[in-house]
Order: structure tokens, then C-alpha cells, then sequence
């Protein structure tokens, strides 16, 4: 990766990005490597915040945009690979492309298990690196949304009644609405009422959705009943 680019101040001052825009978080003890790659990243629109060390980037308002982090796997006083291990302990779930010029095979399995998207050894081709964080970025983006639904599922869950709750865990459990009437004590019609409420507040169509949807939450039936 060539590291001829003119200098037009410093590229981590930028000011913060757009609330939609994706961003690259690297990390290299590598002033030079860190300027080449926050030009690299901002001439394809992406924006960039670039650390010396790992400390730094945990210590930083990172933001909740979509995003990744490029880390060197050889930094400092840490092992990249550790390092990896240490954010995903503390629920920081960006996905990781490694750089490095000591890679071999089990150091690759074990960053790839642990959620790595890619390993690119020095010197690798900008093209290489924009395709890694590309893949990264679109990965995150799936998983962001993938949480955001199972939070509003979660919140169309907790406006359910406690009674609608116990009905729609025994009717997606498979049992008829006369078998759930008899487990609640209830008339066969107050479950009919309390399992269409459950349905039009969780937004199920039909009993297959909402199957889908307990599911999703874990929802079952009370077993100390």
C-alpha cells in the first residue's frame, strides 16, 4: 500500500461523522499507516477514526453508526487477537479485519472464529482492504437492524396484558384455545378475546407469525401451573 498522499491536516480531527454514514475505527501504532488508510477510507465516503492504541479506542465516544474496526494484530503491550476477545467481553460487536505482517493459519482460525472478517497481510492492496471493510460494514448493518427488530418485538411484547402473555404462550405452544381456557380457568371465548388482542398488538397475521414471533422472545408457558 503506497503512502505517497499529500497531507491536509490532521485527518483524526475531523469533526464527528453523520448519524447514518458508516465508520472505520483503526487501530495501529503507525502514524503514517493510520493517515494512509483515513484518506483511503474518506475517498470512497466513508468517514474514519483513527487510534494509536488500543486504549484510545475504548476510551472514545465510538458512536452507534454501522461500522468496523481495522486493527493491527501486532500492537503495543497487546495481541490483536486478545484484543478482539476483550471488546467481544464487553459487548462491543464490530465486526474485525486484521492486518498483519506475522499472520499464519492458526492465528487466521482463531480471528475468524471469533468473528474476524478478514486477515490482509502487509503490504495488501487498497482494493483488498475496501472490499474487507465493505463486507464488514454491510455485516454490521444486518446485525444492527437484526437487534433493532428484536427490540421493537421485544416492546410490542411488553404492551401485552399478563392475561394476553399466558394466552399467547399457550396458544403458540400448541395448545387449542379450549385446552388454554381449562389452564387458565378461563371461558373459551375470554381466551378467543385475549389471543386476538395478543395477535393485533404483536402485529402476527396469523397463528404461524405469532408461533414465530414467541419464539424469537423465548416466550412459553408458565410450568408451575
Amino acid at each position: 500500500m503506497a503512502f505517497s498522499l499529500i497531507f491536509r491536516g490532521d485527518p483524526w480531527l475531523a469533526p464527528a461523522a453523520e448519524p447514518d454514514l458508516a465508520i472505520v475505527h483503526v487501530i495501529d501504532d503507525d502514524a503514517s499507516l493510520r493517515f494512509a488508510l483515513d484518506s483511503l477510507f474518506r475517498s470512497v465516503g466513508l468517514a474514519v477514526r483513527t487510534y494509536g492504541t488500543p486504549r484510545e479506542f475504548l476510551d472514545a465516544d465510538r458512536g452507534s453508526q454501522p461500522g468496523c474496526l481495522v486493527l493491527d494484530v501486532r500492537l503495543p503491550g497487546v495481541n490483536g487477537l486478545d484484543f478482539q476477545d476483550q471488546i467481544n467481553r464487553l459487548g462491543i460487536h464490530l465486526p474485525v479485519v486484521f492486518m498483519t505482517g506475522h499472520g499464519d493459519i492458526p492465528m487466521s482460525v482463531r480471528g475468524m472464529k471469533a468473528g474476524a472478517v478478514d486477515f490482509l497481510a502487509k503490504p495488501f492492496r487498497d482494493q483488498d482492504m475496501l472490499d474487507a471493510v465493505t463486507t464488514a460494514i454491510e455485516r454490521d448493518r444486518e446485525r444492527q437492524g437484526a437487534a433493532a427488530a428484536a427490540d421493537a418485538l421485544r416492546s410490542r411484547y411488553e404492551t401485552l396484558s399478563p392475561r394476553e402473555q399466558q394466552v399467547m404462550a399457550l396458544v403458540t405452544a400448541g395448545r387449542l384455545n379450549k385446552q388454554a381456557a381449562g389452564d387458565l380457568e378461563l371461558s373459551e371465548i375470554t381466551v378467543k378475546i385475549h389471543r386476538g388482542a395478543a395477535m393485533r398488538k404483536m402485529g402476527a397475521r396469523t397463528l404461524p407469525d405469532l408461533v414465530r414471533m414467541a419464539e424469537a422472545l423465548q416466550v412459553k408457558p408458565d410450568q408451575s401451573r
